[in-house]
């Protein structure tokens, strides 16, 4: 997984907060109870929002418990009660988590992820019983991407769309019954997919470089060895167009979608927290390898 996409916390009022950790925890723990417990380790903050969104949409207020849970296991934290679109969300957590971590053993043979596949892959295999036709859209997705990843494709837009696309079928959830709310949904999600795997490939120049890895970026734009920061620097403008456009796309969907609660929560993450993560790689500060480690809000 990925991890970008949080909220600017400071911006958040104490309420909205609480509300964004509680929905965390609430994913969390719905993939314990679907998955068991190992799962949860794959917990991301990107599928966070979804079931934030997805929730959302539904305008009657939700029902709060206070719960412990391994992570905190000495004071009660606010939960919202479990839901179908949290389960959901859970479901397409540990999905994505399985087919990433089997993508990175076949791409860098990194035992840990093939490990942790392996761990994982029963609870990946429910989760696919339930949500068939999304389980094979990821999958068809995720393999088109490793094809162009291993071709060693220099067009960064190119090799984003598979992402884009693994995003949209996340977003479009089959619960949303409104045409016109899907069609919203899998826009927003297309654009965020598509701001993430580019921002992941910025973020990222340094190790690819180090490692010998693939990275679009340094195809398309021709790098030929030497400072990884002023290469940065060299593509800094061109690479602020290609990620502001798609969250502007993002915010243009979220505002069309009838939203019936936790507005300021979704504004923030869209126009605060995605606009700061996209600062700092564009600056050179990386969020680094454990961007993918999520444990906790």
């Amino acid at each position: 997984m990925f991890g970008y996409v949080n909220p600017d916390k400071p911006e958040l009022k104490m309420r909205e907060y609480e509300v964004y950790r509680a929905c965390y925890c609430a994913v969390c723990k719905a993939i314990g109870r679907k998955s068991g417990q190992l799962p949860r380790l794959v917990l991301s903050y990107d599928l966070s929002f979804l079931a934030l969104l997805l929730d959302a949409l539904n305008p009657e207020p939700n029902r709060i418990l206070r719960e412990r849970c391994i992570a905190h296991p000495m004071r009660r934290h606010a939960i919202i009660a479990p839901n179908p679109v949290i389960d959901y969300a859970a479901d397409m957590n540990v999905l994505l988590a399985y087919y990433n971590l089997k993508d990175k053993w076949t791409d860098e043979h990194d035992v840990g992820a093939g490990t942790a596949s392996l761990l994982i892959g029963m609870a990946a295999r429910r989760s696919a019983s339930r949500w068939p036709l999304q389980a094979d859209g990821i999958s068809k997705q995720l393999a088109c991407l490793q094809s162009l990843e291993k071709s060693g494709c220099d067009s960064a837009d190119e090799v984003a769309e598979p992402f884009a696309r693994v995003m949209e079928i996340l977003f479009a959830c089959p619960l949303v019954k409104d045409e016109a709310t899907r069609k919203g949904l899998s826009w927003l999600g297309y654009n965020l997919g598509r701001w993430i795997y580019l921002l992941d490939a910025l973020d990222d120049l340094e190790h690819d470089v180090k490692e010998g890895s693939y990275n679009p970026l340094l195809l398309q734009y021709g790098y030929k060895g030497g400072s990884v920061p002023a290469f940065r620097e060299s593509i800094r403008e061109r690479m602020a167009f290609s990620l502001l456009y798609p969250l502007s796309e993002a915010d243009k969907a979220l505002k069309v979608l009838a939203i019936g609660k936790n507005a300021e929560i979704l504004d923030n993450v869209i126009e605060a927290g995605l606009i700061r993560r996209t600062d700092e790689v564009l600056a050179g500060i990386r969020n680094g390898r454990n961007k993918r480690q999520n444990t906790g809000a």
